[in-house]
């Protein structure tokens, strides 16, 4: 019976209009169907729930007890249809999923205008590039933005922005380097399994040069790590240095608290990747969401 409300939208129309008739009415259905609905809810609870007056109605004790309950009934209805709707027009947040270097340090240089470009509240989650793949698979988040893609046949990829690794130090080195120089310096590097250390490994094997030779300082597990212990080194004249993102580095480049440089003769970049599930193709919102990323290739 509670399961439908039917019933009990009639008792409260009742209660409200304080006639049978006047609820009638209001629902438009007939007053003998009025009357049938109260008598099969009598039925049910096995008991009277309303007198007819010839002033209007009267609830009994039963009567003023299931008021109470349908109410309550009618109340959580209300907020979750108001949840559907939200739903079917889409009102709730976009989830995007990036990864650490990606979320912590380019999205938020145009995220809030992000938000008022597509009109609708972004959430942002950040995670490594495989856990973020894996919850888009499971439509736990709703676009990726992946420094480290892993490739599925599901995924829609789009090739964003480049990303360029510098040699990074406090102390003063040249804009570029050799090759050779590079056991010159001391080292903080990332742990052997992150995106970054492939990346400069198998720059580094194409160069003939073994890490192993290098005067390793520390490793680390992060690339904000890695600054941050970079900026508590001493100024030397043999620099500390490693290899990171330009995007994390922007800041302190600007500011001179940090230089940079490129290895003579090679470049250390990666590609961004936008990435979304096929079935979400033709969607208005990642579409907007994607068209505004590709106009901003230059971060």
């Amino acid at each position: 019976m509670l399961k439908d409300f039917t019933k009990l939208e009639t008792f409260l129309t009742v209660v409200r209009e304080k006639s049978f008739s006047k609820a009638s009415k209001k629902l438009g259905i007939s007053q003998p169907a009025v009357t049938q609905q109260i008598k099969l809810l009598e039925d049910y609870i096995e008991d009277k729930i309303v007198d007819r007056k010839k002033n209007g109605i009267r609830l009994t004790k039963t009567g003023e007890e299931l008021h109470k309950i349908a109410i309550k009934l009618e109340k959580a209805i209300n907020t979750s249809e108001k949840d559907m709707i939200k739903l079917i027009d889409k009102d709730i947040a976009f989830i995007i999923g990036a990864s650490f270097m990606i979320g912590n340090y380019i999205l938020p240089n145009f995220f809030n205008k992000l938000q008022e470009e597509i009109k609708r509240e972004i959430m942002l989650k950040i995670d490594d590039s495989e856990e973020i793949t894996e919850e888009l698979m499971d439509k736990k988040v709703d676009l990726a933005i992946l420094e480290a893609p892993v490739f599925r046949e599901d995924i829609i990829f789009r090739e964003w922005l480049e990303d360029e690794l510098f040699i990074v130090s406090k102390s003063p080195i040249p804009k570029v380097v050799k090759p050779e120089d590079l056991v010159s310096f001391r080292w903080i590097c990332r742990e052997e399994n992150s995106h970054t250390r492939k990346i400069v490994q198998e720059a580094f094997d194409a160069m003939g040069i073994d890490c192993k030779s290098f005067d390793m300082k520390s490793v680390v597990t992060s690339s904000t790590a890695v600054k941050q212990m970079i900026l508590k080194t001493e100024v030397d004249e043999i620099p500390t240095v490693s290899i990171i993102s330009k995007h994390i580095i922007k800041d302190e480049l600007e500011s001179g608290e940090l230089y940079c440089a490129r290895i003579k003769g090679y470049k250390l970049a990666r590609i961004l990747y936008i990435a979304y599930l096929k079935d979400r193709k033709h969607d208005a919102t990642i579409d907007s969401i994607v068209s505004f990323l590709m106009n901003r290739k230059r971060v």
